[in-house]
């Protein structure tokens, strides 16, 4: 069968969103800070068992944390070392209904995408010969309902980004807590992009609910004397030609 190009670009563009925002939910890189904890003395960092990277040993250096969230782990490390650690996310962060809400929009994007993938596979049906349009179209539906739902949970993210999980009479008062300087991480860009083409898939499946009219059959007017399958341009045509204008 001769496939629609809205329902390929569909089939397409869909599992590409979901895999990309699946990847931006399961990373811990959507939003990064670094803060700077103090002075390293002679020898600390190789008594530490990290890597000097070409610092001599008698050198004093600032010691840097870079810490990274995502929606379910965050991650702690020091610059130019290998010490790493990373746990689910706990605290204030968990708490924060901002967070929360991400969460729960990004899940339940997460389903309508996959769900709708199906529907769309199904509908498509490219070993037959006729698509089933409606269904098709009906998870291109749940496929934009799941790319403005993740959109939607980017977006509080984003503009929330530097008071998420954050006290400010605790960092103010609290000399253990140091400056973060916060800033958005790669995880968010993926999921920017997976969202996007999500949206851009289930738009191309929504065409799959407009059908081709026949061009050389008359108007509707005159259907009663003349109808389509009596057109001549239409009964000298091959089976495939017929199926154009039929599905």
């Amino acid at each position: 069968m001769h496939t629609p190009a809205s329902m390929v670009m569909g089939i397409v563009f869909a599992p590409l969103g979901l895999v990309l925002v699946f990847t931006a939910a399961i990373t811990p890189q959507w939003r990064e800070g670094q803060a700077h904890l103090g002075m390293a003395g002679p020898g600390s960092l190789l008594r530490s068992g990290t890597k000097s990277h070409g610092t001599r040993s008698g050198s004093v250096e600032a010691l840097i944390l870079l810490r990274s969230d995502g929606l379910w782990e965050s991650c702690l490390q020091v610059e130019r070392s290998d010490l790493r650690q990373c746990w689910p996310v706990a605290g204030p962060y968990q708490r924060d209904p901002r967070v929360r809400l991400a969460q729960g929009l990004v899940l339940t994007s997460l389903f309508l995408c996959g769900t709708g993938i199906v529907l769309a596979c199904i509908g498509v049906r490219c070993w037959a010969d006729l698509p089933l349009r409606g269904v098709a179209a009906s998870g291109g539906l749940l496929v934009v309902t799941a790319g403005l739902l993740s959109l939607t949970a980017l977006g509080v993210y984003t503009h929330n980004l530097k008071r998420l999980g954050m006290d400010p009479s605790q960092r103010i008062h609290n000399p253990r807590y140091p400056h973060l300087n916060l800033h958005p991480a790669g995880s968010l860009y993926f999921g920017w992009l997976g969202s996007c083409l999500q949206v851009l898939g289930g738009a191309a499946l929504l065409f799959s609910f407009k059908r081709p009219r026949c061009p050389t059959c008359p108007s509707r007017h005159e259907l009663s004397v003349s109808p389509c399958h009596s057109c001549p341009e239409m009964t000298n045509k091959p089976d495939m030609d017929v199926y154009e204008v039929s599905c």
